[in-house]
């Protein structure tokens, strides 16, 4: 009878709830076991000999522990209460509890009628305490369903939470396909810088081989300039002396004496020679600025913008070296533009401004000596030296006034209208006068 009312299935849920709470309050019966012969039939005969040894007054204690010492008791495991077993205890509770309570409210309408208050009371007691019953019925049937409703709820919460992780997932997909493509665009771009670094590269060492071969031919400009500004300056620099009443041959005995000029006009190569010794005095092969020089047309210009610049402290001491104060009393009257250099000034006055460009041109070909990967290295001839076409060029220009060839070999330096330069193997030969 009891297997059949396991199998069979409540059908309405009043049945199913009194199903429940008699599963639950079901008494657990105790069975007696041999251990010898577990099987039913031999339990059943040990069984009533333990009770008809039991029922026997005149058997001693002894006698039944003999008896009865090889049977043990075996209590059947006892059933663990699910969720919904305890749910229907607790509905039973709250028909039995909600009945009393109306019981109660019965008893107080009693106590009202004949008037009672022993009754009222005591009904108002029981009244409380059936709702505080009711109070712990509701607490304790919340706690039954929260984890069925925490678990009825953790499905969507995780579904949505899935889908938010896969929706973040194909965005930083989407982002890293984006970062490709840049990583690929900007690896194609190096490429191509360095394609274009390869070619300036190439274009660098190819202009820098150039201007190695160049070196030298720049240099011959820088030095053809100098003297050609050397021999510029000359011009002014006789005309103020023919015009101050200077006595020329012996100004340029007082430079170089005893010299055996062809022609009369040849004397000026002396005082070409006396400028090249004054500006090339002390002349040193060293790193020169040239930025603040060859940007402006005009060197004066350079002055007045950079007055305290080295081009200019190398003007001031070349002109006072050039000029002597008693060259410019003649050509003046005063040392007034003397006294104006010395006082770190730049006069503009015609003769100033043609020996700074005098002064550019020599200034120009010392930076360049310096700038050469093979730096220039200057030399001089002295009077009566053997001419030597190897080192030595004739300033004399007209071919008539110049000895022949074959008599080159017997004439001497008289004069050297300016040095010689010499970088690496190329020889920029010194400029002299030949005397016989």
């Amino acid at each position: 009878m009891d297997s059949a009312t396991r199998s069979s299935k409540p059908s309405s849920n009043i049945s199913d709830i009194v199903y429940r709470f008699a599963k639950v309050c079901r008494l657990r019966s105790v069975g007696v076991f041999s251990n010898e012969n577990p099987n039913p039939n031999h339990h059943h005969h040990q069984n009533n000999i333990c009770k008809k040894n039991g029922s026997n007054k005149a058997s001693s204690d002894g006698t039944e522990d003999t008896e009865c010492s090889d049977q043990k008791i075996h209590p059947q495991p006892t059933q663990i209460e699910t969720h919904e077993d305890v749910a229907a205890i607790a509905v039973l509770k709250l028909f039995d509890t909600i009945s009393a309570l109306k019981l109660a409210y019965i008893e107080l309408q009693e106590g009202h009628i004949p008037y009672s208050p022993e009754k009222i009371q005591a009904a108002d007691d029981r009244i409380v305490s059936e709702l505080k019953t009711l109070s712990e019925i509701k607490r304790s049937f919340k706690n039954i369903s929260k984890p069925k409703s925490s678990s009825s709820l953790s499905g969507p919460i995780l579904v949505e939470e899935l889908q938010n992780h896969q929706f973040q997932l194909e965005k930083l997909q989407c982002q890293i396909q984006i970062k490709d493509s840049d990583i690929l665009k900007l690896q194609q771009e190096v490429q191509e810088l360095d394609r274009k670094n390869q070619e300036l590269d190439s274009m660098i060492k190819q202009k820098a081989l150039d201007e190695k071969r160049s070196q030298p031919k720049t240099f011959s400009h820088a030095f053809k300039a100098a003297t050609k500004s050397i021999h510029d300056f000359a011009k002014p620099l006789i005309s103020l002396m023919k015009a101050s009443a200077w006595d020329l041959d012996l100004a340029v005995n007082s430079i170089e004496d005893s010299i055996n000029y062809s022609k009369r006009s040849h004397k000026k190569y002396a005082f070409e020679a006396y400028l090249s010794r004054r500006m090339f005095h002390g002349f040193s092969i060293k790193y020169l600025s040239l930025d603040d020089i060859l940007r402006f047309k005009d060197p004066f210009d350079a002055l007045i913008e950079y007055p305290d610049s080295e081009f200019a402290k190398f003007c001031r001491s070349k002109y006072l070296l050039v000029v002597h104060s008693r060259m410019e009393t003649a050509f003046f009257g005063n040392l007034d533009q003397r006294s104006f250099v010395l006082s770190g000034g730049h006069p503009r006055t015609p003769l100033y401004q043609a020996f700074v460009k005098m002064a550019k041109c020599v200034w120009v070909l010392q930076a360049m000596a310096a700038s050469n990967d093979s730096k220039a290295e200057i030399f001089g001839v002295q009077r009566g030296s053997e001419f030597s076409e190897l080192y030595m060029e004739d300033v004399v220009e007209d071919k008539d006034d110049t000895p022949k060839p074959n008599s080159k070999s017997r004439l001497r330096v008289g004069l050297m209208i300016m040095p010689g330069f010499k970088i690496g193997q190329t020889v920029f030969r010194s400029r002299v006068y030949l005397t016989s």
